[in-house]
């Protein structure tokens, strides 16, 4: 079989637009008059203009039939004219144009409005009549992004003459160019299923593109960090799964050439229903390697290349690739050594965008920024292509919606050896903009955001959604690139078939697939990161919609929580590595005794108290806080007691309002349970997380100066730790499985329940010390429990506000304040001022260096003016 067939049919074809819509329209769209019951449904008049050649394109087709299913689900009934003479009829009018055109203007002159001249912006225009509306568009993305709210307005109104025609004018513009989200196929057996199934591809990028994502990449080659012990090679080297490229005889050994043909049709077929929806088709293509070391049970080997025909057989078949697939607008490589080909392959890389670029269209290259030199970058901009660097945002994590003020010290510091790899000597591009922000520079930046922090767990904050969108233009970058929940699901060769379910409760399995759990978080991020202005009542529709009065205590029950487990991340990170540290289910740092650490990249000692922050200037370790507070000179830094009493905040907040929700109206649906239950779990988290912060600030302060009663303390602050981590066992045991796997190794599969060992084991270590430390200074609180979960009434009475207050909060922040310059000039000199008010500081020192993670921070100290 060849790699050539017919192109399945389009959803609408570019001519026969008119024709169709009107045969779509005359077959019939009313369902019901329900919503309606005063005489019959009312009609509403639709009118194109048919010289318009935007609303020809398949994007506008498609979203226009949108429209008609949510007038149709709402009873209404629907014609298609050309005019409004044409409908003196109907009760409704909708008319759909282009921003610029005569009908567009009608409208947009009479509400004195405009809508900007920029890329995907959109006007929502009633008349003021109460029966006519405008949708329009800058562009053809922007023309499908209005028709599809004002579908979703109808959807999920009660009223929907009164959300649409007596509604409000809109008119929006992006704040962020680039909105994209990742799928990775990492498993054979778990993203087959997905991977051929249309009806969910259908629903999936139909719910990308109604919540504003304009992007959409498909990933392969990311299921390994490296191709060493490589059991599931499945789509790893992709090409041979897709192409049979003349000339070569290459293929995937046990791959029938019927099921590389289907890969190759479904892979176009994507392609194409992503185009057809108005989004950008990015292929990402993360392994180059075809010889897999030490993978002795490897299911597909590759056959037919060497090291002297690789370069010019991967050149070969990504050309083929882009012609016969010219809906990839896209490439993504990574281009350091984890990608299987050894660093300073300045021979392979030309041949590779070579290939791309006699592919004969504007296709992007988009190169993972991690060990890459600027070389590279310079390789890829002479193809004359357009070339995005794409940085990590929060090293393999999810961290706070800021960039960070500084990068650990392991990746900053250059190696002292001269010989060192490029990767070594350029160790902090391994996360952060590193030196890529250049003002002059002639490539995008694109931040991506790893999988590293919250695999499993429902995440949905609206205010961090936003704060995320804000920092993805800074320095003029061009936005950001999720990657899904559960992309690392059955990574490294830990899939299984039917593994991709993690609800060991089957009432808890959402009905269309593992996806449709996580359409809240789709619809936060995509709105927001399109615009952080936007309104609260576009998150809230389906809310209200489904659950009525409970739906703002959800809402508020999950931004709460949503914001721990990045807080934990940024404040306490033993490792850049999501293969090493997933907050989410936590492996054990101990506080005790080294030998119990299971990080590497960490300083020594490994122990908790000594772990460093992702932003180390901005975030102090228990040890240094410690310091601090036995040298009574403070640093300024947020302390781990400042955090853990956020995390306990949010933690509150969000099992109140939790509480809220449960209490109104009947028993929740299986979405709001699963909610619940994710709430529940992130609220735990944040409690074990801020007691074991306390913990090890107590205990490094016993260890510095020999303080019996912070050892008590410690004790006190660890069994409630443990207290928390049980508690999270119980949310959790009945509705997750058991074995929840994003890799083979321990720390990335297995259960909560599977945790507990080890925190009980530094915790017995702890109480021993305390038993065996006779200083007569003693307070004796820790005294007559063995027992791993020591007394519950004590450990549940460990709250921030207790026991004694020992060690001073920081207090001052609020009270300093900083007065940003609203503009500079170039060259001169900009002053910086803190605003003290009437606090009594010692002084104020003032760090500064370039938008450049690999410098150092320059330091002087600021002068009074009074």
């Amino acid at each position: 079989m060849s790699n050539r067939e017919s192109r399945p049919d389009r959803l609408q074809t570019r001519r026969g637009f008119l024709k169709n819509t009107a045969g779509a329209i005359a077959g019939g769209t009313l369902l019901s008059s329900s919503q309606f019951t005063l005489g019959d449904p009312p009609t509403v008049g639709i009118i194109v203009d048919p010289e318009d050649l935007r609303l020809h394109s398949e994007p506008a087709a498609w979203a226009i039939s949108r429209l008609l299913d949510a007038l149709k689900t709402k009873g209404m009934a629907s014609r298609l004219s050309r005019s409004f003479a044409e409908e003196s009829t109907s009760q409704y009018q909708i008319a759909i144009a282009s921003s610029r055109s005569a009908l567009a203007r009608r409208f947009l002159d009479s509400a004195r409005l405009s809508i900007p001249e920029v890329p995907e912006a959109l006007g929502i225009i009633p008349n003021g009549s109460g029966r006519s509306l405008l949708i329009a568009g800058s562009d053809t993305r922007g023309l499908v992004y209005a028709l599809l709210e004002t579908a979703d307005r109808i959807v999920y109104s009660l009223d929907p003459a009164r959300a649409i025609w007596a509604g409000a004018a809109a008119v929006q513009r992006p704040a962020t160019p680039i909105r994209s989200i990742t799928r990775l196929f990492t498993s054979e057996p778990e993203d087959k299923p997905w991977f051929y199934h249309k009806q969910f591809w259908e629903k999936y990028l139909s719910m990308l593109a109604a919540e504003r994502y304009n992007r959409f990449s498909l990933a392969f080659g990311l299921g390994y960090n490296a191709p060493r012990n490589v059991p599931d090679s499945y789509f790893y080297f992709a090409y041979p799964f897709l192409l049979s490229v003349p000339g070569y005889k290459v293929r995937a050994r046990g791959l029938s050439d019927e099921e590389r043909d289907r890969n190759f049709f479904m892979l176009r077929w994507i392609a194409q229903q992503t185009k057809a929806r108005g989004l950008h088709f990015q292929l990402a293509l993360w392994t180059h390697a075809y010889n897999f070391i030490d993978s002795p049970n490897v299911n597909y080997t590759i056959e037919g290349l060497s090291p002297e025909n690789h370069a010019a057989y991967c050149r070969t078949a990504l050309q083929q690739l882009l012609k016969q697939i010219p809906e990839i607008d896209g490439v993504t490589f990574r281009a350091h050594s984890e990608s299987g080909v050894p660093e300073k392959s300045y021979d392979f890389w030309r041949a590779i965008f070579d290939g791309v670029k006699s592919s004969g269209r504007r296709v992007e290259i988009d190169i993972h920024s991690k060990g890459i030199e600027h070389k590279l970058l310079d390789m890829a901009l002479e193809t004359g292509l357009p070339v995005n660097v794409s940085p990590k945002f929060s090293a393999e994590h999810m961290g706070l919606p800021y960039h960070q003020a500084s990068i650990r010290e392991l990746e900053r510091s250059a190696p002292t050896n001269p010989n060192a790899s490029v990767e070594a000597q350029r160790r902090f591009t391994r996360y952060g903009y590193a030196d890529y922000l250049h003002e002059d520079r002639r490539y995008g930046v694109l931040w991506r955001m790893w999988p590293g922090t919250q695999r499993l767990l429902l995440w949905g904050d609206p205010a961090m959604a936003a704060a995320y969108s804000r920092a993805s233009t800074f320095a003029g970058s061009s936005g950001m690139e999720l990657c899904e929940p559960l992309s690392f699901k059955g990574r490294m060769g830990s899939g299984s078939p039917g593994g991709r379910e993690q609800y060991a409760d089957p009432s808890l399995r959402p009905a269309a697939g593992d996806w449709q759990k996580y359409l809240y978080s789709y619809r936060v991020w995509g709105r927001l990161l399109y615009d952080p202005e936007t309104h609260p009542e576009v998150w809230r529709r389906p809310l209200k919609n489904e659950i009525g009065a409970a739906a703002p205590h959800y809402e508020e029950a999950l931004a709460q929580a949503s914001r721990i487990l990045p807080l934990v991340t940024t404040a306490h990170h033993p490792s850049a590595s999501n293969n090493s540290y997933w907050p989410e289910i936590y492996t054990d740092m101990p506080i005790v005794s080294e030998k119990r650490n299971s990080y590497g990249d960490t300083p020594s000692p490994k122990r908790f108290a000594n772990c460093g922050s992702l932003d180390p200037v901005l975030f102090s370790s228990a040890a240094e806080f410690a310091g601090e507070v036995v040298s009574n000179r403070r640093t300024g830094k947020y302390s781990p007691l400042d955090v853990a009493q956020w995390l306990e905040g949010f933690a509150e907040a969000a099992e109140n309002h939790l509480k809220q929700a449960e209490s109104k109206g009947p028993r929740p649906s299986a979405e709001f349970r699963r909610w619940a239950v994710d709430i529940r779990a992130q609220s735990a988290l944040g409690r074990f997380f801020a007691e074991k912060l306390r913990a090890a600030v107590e205990f490094a302060l016993y260890e510095s100066r020999k303080d019996r009663p912070a050892l008590d303390r410690a004790v006190q602050h660890y069994r409630a730790a443990r207290a928390a981590w049980k508690t999270l066992i119980d949310f959790t045991q009945d509705a997750y499985v058991r074995d929840l796997t994003f890799g083979r190794e321990r720390r990335l599969r297995g259960h909560w329940a599977d945790r507990l060992a080890a925190v009980d084991a530094d915790l017995a270590d702890m109480e021993k010390l305390s038993r065996e430390d006779v200083n007569p200074a003693s307070s004796g609180a820790a005294e007559g429990s063995n027992s791993p979960a020591g007394d519950p009434q004590a450990a549940n009475s460990t709250k921030a506000h207790g026991p004694a207050p020992v060690i001073p909060n920081v207090s001052y922040r609020a009270q300093v304040r900083h007065n940003p310059v609203q503009s500079f000039q170039r060259g001169a000199a900009v002053p910086i001022e803190l605003n003290a008010g009437e606090l009594n500081l010692s002084g104020a020192w003032l760090y500064y260096r370039h938008a450049n993670q690999a410098e150092t921070y320059r330091v002087t100290e600021m002068t009074w003016r009074f």
